[in-house]
């Protein structure tokens, strides 16, 4: 369903503030009736790289923002030691809304459907139209489906940048989240490294 909203920032005409307030309205999948707010991307329009994530968690549902809960903390400290300043980068998720299942007072994480993905890919494609980076990072299985328009394995394509038709470089690697769900501090550790190992890639991209 297209709201009113979004037919007035359907030209090309449109900027980041635009679509961001359009986006507060978004009707085009069920996920907005739980959810607490359309958590839109956050960053500078003229950023070189564009982070894509899967969707908002508990936190960031209650803050409005990207990448503030517990793997956003992840996400920024190993940034930081890439050396890359988030504030130059634009944080963004595939999914804009939360999409929970209730447990107790508790609202446990449900990976979004193909469906869901692909009614939000309009906001993501908005987003990369106006700001036009140099590439964009897929941050798991959910941001590669968005980003690419198909299903990779993360595990096989990691490290890999895959051209689109349009031009747009994808450069693949898994969610921060990922780290926090390992058990043994030893692979912890290991992933850790091998995703810091990651960042200093996109920062060699960045130049």
């Amino acid at each position: 369903m297209t709201s009113r909203a979004e037919l007035t920032v359907a030209d090309d005409s449109a900027t980041l503030a635009e679509v961001r307030e359009a986006a507060e309205d978004c009707r085009r999948c069920p996920l907005w009736r739980n959810a607490t707010q359309t958590v839109f991307g956050e960053g500078p329009d003229s950023a070189e790289v564009v982070f894509v994530g899967e969707q908002p968690g508990d936190q960031e549902d209650i803050a409005g923002k990207p990448f503030v809960g517990p793997a956003g903390r992840v996400f920024d400290a190993i940034l930081d030691e890439a050396g890359i300043a988030r504030d130059k980068t634009y944080v963004t998720n595939a999914v804009k809304h939360f999409k929970f299942e209730p447990r107790g007072k508790r609202r446990i994480h449900s990976k979004p459907n193909a469906g869901e993905i692909q009614a939000c890919r309009w906001w993501l494609d908005k987003e990369l139209d106006i700001i036009q980076p140099k590439f964009a990072v897929a941050l798991g299985a959910t941001a590669v489906q968005s980003l690419l328009g198909k299903a990779l394995p993360v595990t096989k394509t990691r490290g890999e940048t895959i051209e689109r038709a349009d031009g747009l470089k994808v450069f693949i690697t898994v969610h921060p989240s990922f780290l926090l769900r390992i058990r043994d501090e030893a692979g912890k550790r290991a992933e850790r490294a091998k995703f810091l190992r990651d960042m200093k890639a996109v920062k060699r991209l960045m130049g």
